[in-house]
């Protein structure tokens, strides 16, 4: 039998381990009070241990017992270190970098400075709920307060046995909680995209129109280049994207597939292209992606408008899935005959226009230049 001591609530040290009952088939999950962390009847580190084995031998466990190190119990912060070197190296389930990142400024900013010192084991719904009041009092959006709570539902849960078994099983009560519910706070209307298109210039006129009229993700737009589109400019071939002026490979198969431009965006996309044969579409002056937070800054969300488009245009279901890169519920041979069907999609498309107006006039198309800085040597007065 396997024991693994670990902290309690924090004032005491604790063995964990599980206890064969008898008459029962089944183990219980044990839990006994070593010493005081502090003060009177505390233990050195070699008496803890000591002690620990004799209160798992006294329960009646016969079995060899393997101990990891007795200690004061693991916080959130250390456990979520260990989270976040798990993800990074995960095969099974790669996170992307974004992902990454984010996570990790969501922990530096908020969760670590909030809960970071109270041990693991400690994180129930109380200490969630007060966490949730503290984020809704400093402003927190409901999204982000969600965001927020699920990331430690998942520190909480990757820490395990060496069986692969939690050692902190939770059942989490979002009423409790008072976990905030999101509602679609961000609805662009075909005015307030049009408006977005005709005011922006360059390559980002283009950019918007393109995330808008077909339903891209951001980092599937900037990693398009040239060579993934068609030759009549109808239909993008969706193979990769940009993060960080680094590509990456789509997270899901569903995410490698064709999207299809109605004729007015495909006349737009052909003459931002012009004579160009290869590189990125939307690129810097070095020639690399455009970054996401320069584009993020603007705080675009065209994704949800082109779905909500699709809807009321009453897109069959599984072409509205195809073209978003969403993963068909079941498989069907209609959603892999989508692939075939090219004439069909583009019809479509025209039938349902793009939800916005383009200028009428073709205004010329600048690219963003990075400007040159200028150098400026300082003297030190002596």
């Amino acid at each position: 039998m396997h024991v693994s001591p670990f902290s309690g609530s924090g004032k005491w040290y604790v063995v964990r381990f599980w206890e064969d009952i008898p008459g029962q088939e089944k183990r219980i999950h044990a839990s006994k009070r070593v010493c005081p962390t502090a003060g009177p009847g505390s233990l050195t580190k070699a008496q803890r241990k000591t002690k620990a084995l004799e209160i798992v031998m006294s329960s009646g466990v016969n079995d060899a017992p393997q101990f990891v190190e007795t200690t004061i119990g693991v916080t959130f912060k250390e456990q979520s270190k260990l989270f976040m070197r798990q993800e990074t190296t995960s095969k099974r389930k790669p996170v992307k970098p974004a992902t990454l990142r984010t996570w990790q400024n969501c922990l530096c900013k908020w969760l670590n400075p909030s809960i970071g010192d109270i041990p693991l084991a400690s994180i129930n719904n109380a200490v969630m709920k007060h966490l949730v009041t503290k984020m809704a009092a400093a402003g927190l959006s409901a999204k982000t307060i969600v965001n927020y709570t699920g990331l430690v539902k998942l520190v909480v849960a990757s820490a395990k046995s060496d069986e692969g078994e939690p050692l902190f099983p939770r059942k989490w009560d979002s009423e409790f909680i008072d976990l905030p519910i999101v509602r679609n706070q961000h609805k662009f209307t075909a005015a307030t995209m049009s408006s977005i298109v005709q005011n922006a210039t360059g390559q980002y006129r283009v950019l918007y129109a393109l995330l808008a009229g077909s339903g891209l993700r951001i980092g599937e737009a900037l990693g398009l280049e040239v060579e993934s589109i068609s030759k009549d400019f109808r239909t993008l071939h969706i193979q990769q994207s940009a993060w960080e002026g680094m590509t990456q490979e789509p997270k899901t198969a569903s995410a490698v597939r064709d999207v299809d431009l109605s004729s007015g965006l495909a006349a737009i996309l052909k003459d931002f292209v012009a004579d160009r044969k290869t590189g990125f579409l939307f690129r810097n002056a070095v020639g690399k992606p455009l970054a996401q937070s320069n584009v993020l800054r603007r705080s675009l969300h065209p994704v949800r408008f082109r779905a909500t488009h699709l809807s009321k245009s009453r897109v069959p279901e599984s072409l509205v899935k195809f073209w978003m890169g969403h993963a068909e519920s079941n498989q069907t041979e209609e959603y892999v005959k989508l692939f075939d069907e090219v004439d069909y999609r583009r019809e479509v498309a025209d039938s349902i226009g793009i939800g916005f107006e383009l200028l009428a006039e073709k205004p010329p198309i600048v690219r963003n230049v990075r400007r040159k800085s200028v150098k400026v040597e300082v003297a030190m007065a002596v």
